[in-house]
């Protein structure tokens, strides 16, 4: 089953090494099995460069800036089965390639349609104490993610930045909504998904990645953010919030 990596990369030179290395380190021995795809989303960086130095790793322009846009251009551009969208300050932890060919695997075999596979995010650069938080409100997140799937029927949930799409699925609901221009993306993803087959989010799927975000705009405010973005997201067809702040850092010196 092939898989396919798209990262969306804007102005990510800084993180987008790490990123590449993580995934690199997991899929060596997979050779045509696997392709890295990063989506130079109109960044005025080196980021275009940094993706050039890996051997493999292969580069698409896309100048129209947004994530929904960036994921729509690597979908359209990659060829696997499997469209694994991970962000470029993101890290694969140990044995998130191989756990996420099993269970599609393991779902095929059952004869069931699996059509996208998430799980949470672990922040790398927050303290013990902040990520009790976070976990607090991934606890939440499930409770409405378990209410919205099985009671109401509403929707699902992946994790923008953590998810992985089965290739027919995607293409047969039109692929990413450029409409939206960030939060809800994932949201509107899991809505539309859940029509067309099974979306299984899972906390055995972690990722690592920033919380450059949080750090920036308080965990209260995110946390609030994400939440009103995913109800008016799944209930009313759009996000909450209509705009959202770049966070980058750029070199010293």
């Amino acid at each position: 089953m092939r898989l396919s990596f798209v990262i969306p990369a804007y102005n990510e030179e800084l993180y987008l090494p790490a990123c590449l290395e993580s995934i690199l380190a997991q899929t060596r021995d997979l050779g045509e099995e696997v392709e890295i795809i990063v989506v130079n989303n109109a960044s005025s960086d080196r980021t275009r460069e940094v993706a050039l130095r890996y051997p493999g790793v292969r580069v698409v322009d896309e100048s129209r800036k947004g994530l929904p846009w960036a994921r729509q251009a690597g979908f359209a551009a990659s060829s696997g089965e499997l469209i694994a969208n991970v962000d470029s300050d993101s890290r694969l932890t140990p044995g998130w390639v191989q756990r996420v060919l099993d269970t599609f695997a393991d779902f095929e075999r059952r004869g069931k349609s699996l059509v996208a596979l998430s799980g949470p995010v672990v922040y790398y650069d927050l303290t013990p104490s902040q990520r009790v938080s976070v976990q607090l409100f991934y606890l939440l997140a499930f409770t409405l993610y378990a209410l919205n799937r099985y009671v109401l029927r509403a929707g699902s949930m992946v994790q923008g930045g953590n998810f992985v799409l089965r290739r027919d699925a995607l293409a047969s609901i039109g692929g990413f909504n450029t409409s939206i221009a960030f939060y809800g993306e994932d949201t509107d993803i899991a809505r539309r998904l859940n029509r067309v087959g099974k979306v299984v989010f899972t906390f055995r799927l972690k990722m690592f990645s920033s919380a450059r975000r949080l750090k920036k705009e308080g965990m209260f405010t995110i946390g609030m953010r994400y939440t009103m973005n995913y109800l008016w997201t799944t209930f009313r067809k759009k996000p909450f919030t209509e705009e959202y702040i770049d966070i980058r850092e750029q070199h010293e010196g």
